[in-house]
Parts: C-alpha cells; structure tokens; sequence
C-alpha cells in the first residue's frame, strides 16, 4: 500500500455538519456538499444494506463498495449490522487509498461505536494485505487497485458504486466498468448509487437488473437501485 497521498486533499465540512474530503486534483468531493452522513446513510445504507435485509432471511450478507473513500459507508454499514447481529462481509476497491491519519481526521467516531471506530483505524491499513475482523460481526478488506484490475472469486450481495461523478470521472461510468463491477453480484443481488441517467440504467438494463428510481439524497431528486434477475 502507498502510504504517500495521491493528490492535494483537504477535509471539508459538508451542509450537515459531517466532514468530507476534497481531491483538488479532480476537483471533486468524496461525498455530497449537501451532506457526507446523510447520503451516506440514504443511498447506500438505507436503499442498499437495509433494503436487502428487509427482504432477505439471512443472517450473512456481503458487500462490495467501488470508491471505498473515506470508509464512511463501511462504518455505517458496520454499525447497522452489529445492531442486527448480521455478519458483514465487506470489501472496498479504492485505486487511490487514504492514509491512517486523513482518515482519523474525518470525525467519523461521532457516527459509530467507540469500538468500531477504534478497531477500524487500528486494523485500516492491514486490511490492504489481508481479510480482517474488525469486531465480532465485521469483516473488512480493501483492494488497493483499479476497478477495472479487480478480482475476486466472491460474488457479493449488495453493490455500493460510488465513485466519483462521470463529469469527473467519466471513465468509471462507461460500459466496461459498469460490466466489471455488475459481474460480482449474487442473483437477487442489489445495486446502488447516487447517480441516475438514461445510459445508466439502459446498461443494467441490458445485464439483467430491474431498475427502480429511488428518491435521492439532499440536493438530488432520484437515485438509482437495480436487483440483479439473472
């Protein structure tokens, strides 16, 4: 793992008083101005995790997050599943990894567990070489590598793509890489993301989701949620 950061980061608080990262570089933020907490919470752990397991009967659930960040989703998704005793197999792809202390810097200790938030940062970095447990329910690895360079035997239950908006990163919302990331979902499996257009949902379409709009997060009128058919 590349201990050096990427880019010229800084931390910027977002409209409900949770923090962000800037990446001056791409010139974008890791999550919504609108809100870090409350997107995090709505588009994936609400319309993804929660969803699932309301229409699931399984105590096991997997997860694979394209843009692991900030490790926000993960964080939320942890405490979500150590409150329902669901064991959490959780995976991040993230090209362009954080360093230990910018992610101390986040704040994120106000959102979840003391214990959570302490075993995260103690195990962040060794999470990059190896599956660890981060509490009795939670499961974490890292891949420290391009979408499109990832493999994995798993296939998962719920997909979070958040990577960076297509007006940024337009690269990441192409065929190839939508194909990629859908190829590693479960049948009955869940997509998320912020995002909703045409061409998005014409390409999942194609691959065998049923689409849904879902109202968006603050400052976003839809999001989208596929469950994968076949």
């Amino acid at each position: 793992m590349n201990h050096e950061q990427p880019y010229d980061l800084s931390i910027v608080t977002t409209a409900d008083g949770s923090k962000t990262i800037y990446n001056a570089q791409i010139g974008e933020l890791y999550h919504s101005r609108n809100g870090a907490l409350q997107e995090s919470r709505h588009v994936f752990v609400n319309a993804g995790l929660e969803y699932f397991l309301a229409n699931n009967d399984t105590v096991n659930t997997s997860v694979l997050e394209v843009g692991f960040g900030t490790g926000l989703n993960f964080l939320l998704s942890a405490d979500v599943c150590s409150l329902k005793n669901t064991n959490l197999d959780y995976t991040g792809i993230e090209a362009y990894p954080l360093t230990s202390q910018m992610m101390s810097e986040t704040g994120y200790q106000e959102y979840t567990s003391p214990a959570l938030w302490s075993s995260y940062l103690a195990n962040y970095t060794e999470a990059f070489k190896k599956p660890v447990s981060i509490d009795p329910c939670n499961t974490l690895q890292i891949a420290a590598v391009k979408l499109l360079d990832f493999t994995s035997g798993t296939k998962y239950d719920i997909i979070y793509f958040d990577a960076f908006a297509a007006s940024r990163q337009p690269e990441m919302w192409e065929q190839e890489a939508i194909s990629h990331a859908a190829g590693f979902i479960k049948p009955g499996g869940v997509f998320v993301t912020y995002a909703i257009t045409g061409n998005l949902k014409r390409m999942l379409k194609a691959l065998g989701f049923k689409i849904e709009k879902v109202p968006g997060a603050a400052g976003k009128r839809e999001m989208l949620r596929g469950t994968f058919l076949s």
